[in-house]
């Protein structure tokens, strides 16, 4: 799965117990009708990866969602999600002049002859 959004926060990497496990978390603000602020972790050495990234950029993240139960010494279960990243790359621009329509472009109106050097003959090579 995808995210796409501009970055709001980025923490800092933490350490976690006697192995070293290591998580480092963001926050990505969607961008639609009514934008989601979306906790985003990564783990382990997928940790580095945010080391050029900056708060405010707009970045493509590929996510996995992990969920878990987990049962209260009183014995009543929850369930808990999360969002895990595991590849982040910065939305490249595109660029002001490109057409999606699948179209060449048009020639230069310079190209094409002014009305006044027309002749009859231009007019008459319909078949009918």
């Amino acid at each position: 799965m995808e995210l796409q959004g501009s970055i709001k926060l980025i923490g800092e990497t933490k350490t976690y117990g006697a192995n070293g496990f290591r998580k480092r978390e963001i926050v990505v603000t969607t961008e639609e009708q009514y934008p989601q602020d979306l906790l985003v972790e990564f783990i382990q050495d997928k940790c580095d990866l945010l080391s050029q990234f900056s708060p405010g950029q707009k970045v493509t993240v590929g996510i996995n969602l992990k969920g878990r139960e987990w049962t209260s010494p009183q014995g009543e279960v929850k369930y808990f999600n999360s969002i895990q990243g595991w590849r982040i790359e910065a939305q490249q621009s595109a660029p002001a002049a490109t057409s999606d329509s699948g179209m060449p472009p048009l020639p230069p109106l310079d190209s094409f002859p002014a009305a006044d050097q027309t002749s009859e003959e231009d007019f008459d090579d319909l078949p009918f």
